[in-house]
């Protein structure tokens, strides 16, 4: 087990449940619409955001961010130390930095010693895309192994600081190499790990390297915080991360839904109703994770072979035949109802036992 550092008041590491994380795509130096993107984003079930700071005036920007949301905020840096230590001190709950191209020992110095006064940590970056010229040299180019050795050698500069409040990361767009590089590293430091598979690539085709490359790291119980990088509006990473995390079981106050893919035997439009249940299911966890409730199954079944079985095995449940659904709650038939009045009866039993009570 990693060891624990705190956020912001969010535990990472330790035991505490996999965390989510994102990125804004809006200018830092936008406030309003930095503000308004990061709502969104609390909004879908994010925990952490991540903001680029570019220059000073993004750095003085986020400080004003920083007043007006909840959620941890970290200070995403490259180069210049002194964006790194005005970011920490308008208020960072972290920073991530690569110290390999923050400079000379003084400047990580100056860094870490903002960070020490401020009592955040410091989250060591390392991606495939930037690594260091002797070890891409060593390796011959971009490996697990030269990944791993980057990442090791920051945490050692950075201890060498006296300074042990660190998440690690290291990240390729390889979910081979990304896997390898993870699996090698972890034996050999008990820093908590912020997963992912770095430029993954659209909605579409970055899901199917996320959910492989990062499921894969928590099988093997590797990860404490996750992003799943995917190009464009960064609330849909955070949807995609909660399905990743509902498929392993490790996202509490949840709604799982069950349902079948169809065949000839179905007599519904199963795809619309499910559909319809899935879409009113979303903010429905957003308020089941406020009031920290417990997780549920809720099946959508199409026909008489396993629809019955797998209903009866869920929370609630739709067993349909012909133009009809029988409904389930803890096993027991409840009603039966029409096509059109399905996902409606499911979705209003949902918030009747689980949401408003």
């Amino acid at each position: 087990m990693s060891r624990q550092i705190f956020c912001g008041g969010l535990a990472i590491g330790g035991g505490a449940p996999v965390s989510i994380q994102s990125m804004t795509n809006t200018d830092t130096r936008n406030i309003s619409a930095t503000v308004d993107q990061i709502m969104k984003l609390e909004e879908a079930g994010c925990n952490i955001v991540r903001c680029a700071i570019p220059d000073m005036e993004a750095a003085e920007a986020f400080g004003e961010i920083k007043r007006k949301v909840k959620l941890p905020l970290v200070a995403d840096i490259h180069f210049d130390y002194r964006l790194a230590v005005a970011a920490i001190g308008n208020g960072a709950d972290k920073v991530r930095i690569n110290p390999g191209n923050i400079g000379s020992r003084d400047r990580v110095k100056a860094v870490i010693d903002a960070a020490k006064e401020r009592k955040i940590p410091i989250r060591i970056g390392v991606n495939s895309g930037s690594l260091e010229k002797d070890i891409l040299e060593k390796y011959g180019g971009v490996t697990p192994e030269g990944l791993a050795e980057s990442a090791l050698r920051s945490i050692q500069y950075v201890e060498e600081l006296d300074f042990f409040d660190i998440v690690v990361s290291l990240k390729s767009s390889d979910v081979r190499f990304n896997n390898q590089a993870h699996h090698i590293i972890r034996d050999k430091m008990d820093y908590p790990l912020h997963i992912g598979i770095t430029e993954s690539g659209t909605v579409e085709s970055g899901k199917a390297k996320s959910a492989i490359g990062i499921g894969a790291l928590l099988l093997a119980g590797i990860g404490d915080t996750i992003r799943v990088s995917l190009t464009g509006d960064p609330v849909n990473e955070v949807y995609f991360a909660k399905e990743i995390l509902k498929a392993l079981d490790l996202k509490s106050s949840v709604i799982n839904l069950v349902s079948c893919p169809t065949c000839g035997r179905c007599g519904v439009d199963l795809a619309k109703i499910a559909a319809e249940v899935e879409a009113a299911i979303k903010p429905m966890e957003t308020e089941m994770a406020r009031k920290k409730q417990p997780s549920i199954t809720v099946a959508v079944m199409g026909c008489e072979v396993n629809g019955p079985g797998e209903a009866r095995e869920a929370d609630l449940g739709v067993a349909c035949g012909k133009g009809k659904g029988i409904l389930f709650k803890k096993g027991k038939v409840i009603k039966t109802v029409n096509e059109d009045e399905i996902a409606k009866e499911l979705i209003l039993y949902i918030n009747q036992e689980h949401i408003l009570v």
